[in-house]
């Protein structure tokens, strides 16, 4: 008995000993956790993304220090992880009639520049991509690659076979059917946008379409542009200018510039172009706007041109000579190049730096998500083109222009199309805007599903006995 007692005060008194040992342990964990903690996130912070106060503190806040892309957690994922199937043209009948024309004489080289080279710039970078998967069962989403545009200018197929063909290829598509083509991306980049395909309306009101310009009047009253699915890309950007032109024209000390604004382009029977033109001649020492010539003696060379736009502090921007609410992009830098809006901000701030003044009203830029324009531009209501937006633009210091300038700095590798071995490019931001639209499951009005998570068609049968050419919807 007495034994037993001496085991349990011995038991009692080793018992009472770890659990005074074991509650400051824990106490010394919990503090050294939390010291620990607080160490990582906020080194994490500084490699990933910037904390809420810097985030208020930054006007541009997703280019950190080094110049890499710290793209914001605020309505993005941590990292970019989808995976892209690119249809092969030898795979789909008709799809080579799309990229080459009919007599498939059109090179995809050959639709590279002008604003229809969006086409084969970003087909030629998913090709290279580190997000594309040749396993069609495992991707997230599919592009469709089409320099129909391009084909068109050139002859290669009029309105009625592009129609004709781009219905062929969907027929032909298991995965489009199965999704109704939500999964599916298509680029239409110029002011006709999904237009060009007539029956767009029919095939692809639900597919992800890539475009520079937004519309929503355009003259057929029924906009191909959809906010909550399609995405606002950069215009194409000519490889020379973004690899070779940085020096062509060195930008000018705003002290030195002639003219307060200027806007060099063609008239074009528009409005806002038309009152730029009447504007300068009232007032030519603040307002250099000739009607450009294309040819003749008085045409302006590239060189010449530049030296002209470099020479204001700011660079107007009005609406172009499409109904597309977003052809004010359109602007002309050398004799038969047309490009867009994105591409005169990038040039605005690159090569002349000077901060665009948009002129259109229902203007819509690209990754707005992450963008702030108000801090690299002005938008100015059209009707307002007049003596008020001279004593606006008057009215700004110099200081507030070259912070506009600088950081416009920031962010012009969002305009440049480059491969994802660059750390910030348009690419970069269309690969997380597309990762914004896959989902997990796609519905379709011609797929049922069933208890055992089969997909099937309206015959029951399931999908992978599904035979093409199919009905489309």
């Amino acid at each position: 008995m007495g034994s037993l007692n001496n085991k349990n005060r011995v038991f009692a008194t080793h018992h009472s000993l770890c659990t005074q040992t074991h509650q400051i342990g824990a106490l010394g964990l919990i503090v050294s956790t939390f010291f620990f903690t607080r160490i990582f996130d906020q080194s994490f912070n500084s490699c990933t993304y910037f904390s809420n106060d810097a985030k208020r503190s930054q006007d541009l806040f997703f280019v950190n220090n080094g110049g890499k892309i710290s793209w914001p957690d605020r309505g993005y994922g941590l990292h970019l992880s989808l995976k892209i199937y690119v249809y092969d043209e030898l795979e789909i009948d008709g799809l080579k009639e799309l990229m080459y024309g009919r007599d498939r004489k059109i090179s995809a080289d050959s639709c590279v520049k002008g604003q229809w080279g969006t086409q084969v710039k970003i087909h030629r970078l998913l090709l290279q991509s580190r997000f594309r998967t040749r396993k069609k069962e495992e991707a997230d989403l599919f592009f469709v690659p089409a320099y129909v545009k391009c084909v068109r200018m050139m002859g290669g197929l009029n309105d009625k076979e592009i129609n004709q063909t781009y219905v062929k290829v969907l027929s032909q598509m298991p995965y489009f059917r199965l999704s109704g083509g939500r999964n599916h991306i298509f680029i239409f980049p110029s002011g006709a946008g999904a237009h060009l395909f007539r029956s767009w309306a029919t095939y692809l009101n639900r597919s992800i379409i890539l475009t520079p310009e937004g519309d929503r009047t355009d003259k057929r009253d029924t906009s191909a542009f959809n906010t909550w699915k399609d995405i606002i890309i950069p215009g194409n950007v000519d490889d020379g200018m973004t690899k070779y032109g940085a020096t062509l024209v060195q930008p000018l000390p705003l002290s030195k510039r002639k003219y307060l604004a200027n806007f060099l382009g063609r008239a074009q029977g528009k409005v806002g172009r038309l009152r730029l033109m009447e504007l300068a001649k009232q007032f030519p020492d603040k307002l250099e706007s000739p009607e450009l010539k294309f040819s003749g003696p008085d045409k302006l060379g590239r060189a010449d041109y530049f030296q002209h736009l470099r020479n204001a502090k700011f660079c107007l921007a009005p609406r172009g000579e499409s109904s597309w609410t977003l052809r004010f992009y359109e602007s002309y830098f050398v004799v038969s190049l047309s490009l867009s809006l994105s591409i005169y901000i990038y040039i605005y701030i690159y090569k002349c730096e000077c901060v665009p003044v948009i002129l259109s009203d229902q203007a819509e830029l690209p990754f707005q998500n992450v963008i702030d324009y108000t801090h690299i531009s002005i938008k100015w209501p059209s009707m307002l083109i007049g003596p008020q937006l001279l004593e606006y633009l008057q009215s700004i210091p110099d200081e507030d222009i070259e912070g506009m300038i600088a950081r416009g700095r920031q962010v012009r590798c969002l305009w440049v199309y480059a491969p994802e071995t660059e750390p910030c490019s348009a690419m970069h931001g269309i690969l997380w805007e597309l990762q914004r639209k896959v989902r997990q499951f796609h519905q379709s009005t011609e797929t049922f599903w069933l208890q055992n998570g089969s997909i099937v068609n309206r015959n029951l049968v399931q999908f992978h006995n599904w035979k093409p050419p199919m009905p489309l919807p």
